[in-house]
Parts: C-alpha cells; structure tokens; sequence
C-alpha cells in the first residue's frame, strides 16, 4: 500500500521501489481492495526482497512496518532515513470485516503521511530550483 500511495502522491517527483525485509511473496486481496477504493491500482506490484535494490543507486529509505527500520540493510553513500511505523494490517484478527477496516486505516494513515511528505517534497523542489 505505501508503495501505491507513494507513488500516486509523488508523481514524478521520485522514483519510487519497494521491497521488504521478510516479502510474502503476494500482494495481501485486502490491500489491492483497499487502495482500489481510493482509486489507487496495486494489483500488478509484486512482493519484492530488500536483496534487489542493493546494488542500485538509493538516496532515500523509508520504512513503514514494525522492525523494517531496524532490519534495512546498509546501502552506500548518503542516504536518508525517515521511519513511519504503521502496523501491518496482514496481521489483524477479526471477521473480513473487521479486518478491512484495520487495512482501511492503516491505508488512510499511510496516505495521509505521504500526501504530506510529497508536498513538502515537492516545496523544497521549488525553493531550490
């Protein structure tokens, strides 16, 4: 979901890769049926390792889930850190419903962090160009 939110709010301002530290291997139906609801299609991103992006150029890391930050790995050069720890909804209990509502939330709360993290990126953009 942070990857599409991310994506979605950033636009071309970045580019934008995900991975995680334990991938499942599958996109969680509940997050694809989340951001379908706000317009958002994740249905073709795939659950990627960490391990494909090491040898790449990366500037910024953000991390979202539990232990990520602690579990990202090294990568070379100055690279930014930022850490928003949002539960994994992949994790709840409950009936369907109860569950969707817990991937809704977590989808609203991840958006709302990176609307406001795009838009300040997108200022700094400006001021500096």
């Amino acid at each position: 979901m942070a990857e599409g939110v991310l994506r979605h709010a950033g636009g071309d301002l970045f580019e934008v890769r995900s991975a995680g530290s334990k991938p499942a291997g599958y996109v969680h139906p509940m997050a694809i049926e989340a951001m379908k609801e706000i317009g958002i299609d994740i249905s073709a991103h795939e659950s990627k390792s960490l391990e494909l992006f090491l040898d790449g150029t990366v500037d910024t890391i953000v991390t979202v889930c539990g232990n990520a930050s602690d579990a990202c790995p090294v990568f070379p050069g100055d690279v930014k850190r930022y850490h928003w720890g949002f539960i994994d909804p992949a994790h709840a209990e409950g009936s369907d419903e109860e569950v969707m509502a817990v991937f809704r939330e977590v989808r609203d709360l991840i958006r709302n962090t990176f609307e406001a993290y795009a838009a300040g990126y997108r200022e700094a953009s400006t001021k500096s160009a």
